[in-house]
């Protein structure tokens, strides 16, 4: 059995995390999932597993210990999927590990000290959708095709634009763009899977409808 750790904070009051508790019920047999809290035990542990997942649900109870799963996936090979919160750890751990951007920073959580690469939206995004167009070439593009699709988010915060130029120049690659211009897809070229996106794939798997392309390819690499 391959196991796939989702390290995040579960709270079944938040109706993301209830989706997620449904889509990994549809994870293809022999693929198998369970929540990590961020502030127990095994987080500390999470290089062991098949694939890890963070997931929404930032500020984390323990944000150091996800900024280390991250560091970890990124050096090791070990597959990484992270969304929204997971997209936005991501980033800040690349421009401060590679980038070269030590101070690197989420306006949630900073005292706005340090070099906010992820900043407030203009636009908050509670529960609704944006369009999500990918980047022809990228991981995110030979999974979703040429056709945009709608995206659900649930945040406040994203890439601020002043930092993408630095990062893309650092290696990560941009794998999709909101109409609005804002990134809602980062990964690694060269890794088996190094994948974040804003937008939140596990949406709609309450209502029965397939699993997100970004999921299935996810499950399919371990």
């Amino acid at each position: 059995m391959k196991e796939i750790v989702l390290l995040g904070d579960r709270n079944t009051g938040f109706l993301t995390h209830r989706e997620l508790d449904a889509a990994i019920t549809r994870l293809p047999d022999g693929v198998h999932a369970h929540w990590v809290g961020t502030d127990t035990p095994e987080a500390m542990c999470t290089s062991g597993a098949d694939a890890i997942w963070v997931v929404p649900g930032s500020p984390y109870r323990n944000d150091a210990v996800v900024y280390s799963a991250i560091t970890s996936a990124r050096t090791s090979g070990q597959p990484f999927l992270g969304t929204c919160g997971g997209f936005q750890y991501t980033v800040i751990e690349f421009a401060r590990n590679v980038a070269g951007m030590a101070d690197a920073d989420h306006a949630e959580t900073s005292s706005e000290t340090g070099t906010l690469v992820v900043g407030r939206l203009a636009c908050g995004l509670m529960g609704e959708e944006r369009r999500v167009t990918t980047v022809p070439g990228t991981r995110m593009h030979a999974l979703c095709g040429d056709v945009p699709f709608a995206g659900f988010h649930w945040c406040h915060y994203g890439l601020s634009p002043r930092y993408v130029d630095l990062l893309t120049a650092s290696g990560l690659v941009i794998g999709a763009y909101a109409d609005d211009g804002g990134v809602e897809a980062v990964e690694l070229p060269g890794h088996p899977f190094f994948l974040a996106t804003l937008f939140q794939p596990q949406m709609g798997a309450l209502d029965g409808r397939p699993l997100h392309p970004v999921i299935e390819a996810f499950a399919a690499v371990i």
